[in-house]
């Protein structure tokens, strides 16, 4: 009788895939946010080309009023700024759209400025807010919601009724109050100084008020991961709180907070763009989608691309962020690629 053939052993095993490496093969096997992604992408790129836009291609300076300026249209040399023949005749109505990428792609707003290049440069400001204090929101929920749900007794109930103040506001109103105080006196830390006019200011206004968001959830996991059995092994086994924190619990957590950057970036420059529109965000000179559309509003019924272009762009990048959020969800989160296969 023959001996039975077993298959060569090969010399390196093969290793499974990790679970950081499973959850980006399943995010690009998700054909909606790898369209969410690439808008994102394309969104992005434009932004970051602005200068290269202003200044090689539109040649102009969308910070500097233009009211005597002129464009070329159709061969022909005109105003960029006409007196207006409607109504009592008062005021200028700004050139519209003239579909040349080098004269006013978009029109100008009532400063004479090139629209188009005002969009590029606020899409810069936009983007740069939204996900610097996405981040910022998201660090400090984490820490704040893992070591309140770890240490639990006063140390949870001190910071759980914290956090409850901060959610019992209106998100507008807080986010309105601090900017009205804030914007008037600056922000100062200890050594840390915010000026008024800075674009921090924003940044750290609404990571603030949006903590709450982040670190309730994540505490409300960390108390269940707190009576698992490895986190009683590792206290049993006398490691220092700082040690679990960090080895033990944090990776636990850490894909829940992964998720809400996305989707934290999109509410983040909603709440921008409603701040700026409201003059209480982005303070001139920077320019961002908020103000474009705030700059607009008086030319909504003579030159409306002033105002949609911006909010188009606004919707636009808070949807492509929130199908790429749920995207990362269902990757991160095997229950809830099982609760979507049923």
């Amino acid at each position: 009788m023959s001996a039975p053939v077993t298959a060569p052993v090969t010399s390196r095993a093969r290793r499974s895939p990790g679970p950081w490496r499973t959850a980006a093969a399943d995010l690009l096997r998700n054909r909606s946010a790898v369209a969410a992604a690439a808008v994102l992408l394309v969104v992005v790129a434009l932004s970051l080309c602005a200068p290269l836009y202003a200044d090689h291609i539109a040649h102009t300076d969308p910070f500097q009023s233009h009211v005597s300026g002129t464009t070329v249209v159709d061969g022909r040399t005109v105003p960029v700024l006409t007196p207006s023949t409607t109504g009592l005749g008062l005021g200028v109505t700004p050139i519209g759209p003239t579909w040349d990428t080098g004269h006013y792609f978009l029109g100008a707003d009532n400063q004479g400025r090139d629209v188009m290049a005002r969009l590029l440069y606020g899409g810069r400001t936009s983007l740069l807010i939204g996900f610097s204090a996405a981040l910022l929101t998201c660090a400090l929920g984490t820490f704040v919601g893992v070591v309140a749900g770890y240490l639990g007794g006063a140390v949870d109930a001190v910071v759980s009724r914290v956090l409850d103040v901060i959610w019992a506001f209106p998100v507008y109103l807080l986010a309105i109050c601090l900017s009205v105080v804030l914007l008037t006196n600056g922000l100062r830390l200890g050594p840390v100084t915010v000026e008024a006019g800075s674009l921090w200011l924003p940044v750290v206004i609404i990571a603030a008020i949006y903590v709450p968001y982040v670190a309730r959830p994540l505490r409300g996991q960390v108390l269940v991961l707190r009576n698992k059995e490895f986190i009683q092994a590792a206290v049993g086994s006398g490691a220092p709180t700082s040690r679990i924190l960090r080895r033990e619990v944090l990776p636990n957590v850490l894909p829940t907070a992964i998720v809400f950057v996305p989707l934290m970036t999109a509410l983040a420059m909603l709440t921008e763009s409603a701040l700026s529109f409201l003059s209480v965000g982005v303070q001139p000179p920077d320019a961002s989608w908020g103000t474009i559309v705030q700059d607009g509003l008086g030319l909504l019924y003579t030159r409306p691309a002033v105002t949609i272009a911006p909010g188009l762009l606004i919707a636009l990048t808070t949807a492509a962020l929130n199908v790429l959020g749920d995207g990362v969800r269902d990757a991160l989160d095997p229950s809830a690629r099982l609760r979507g296969g049923v």
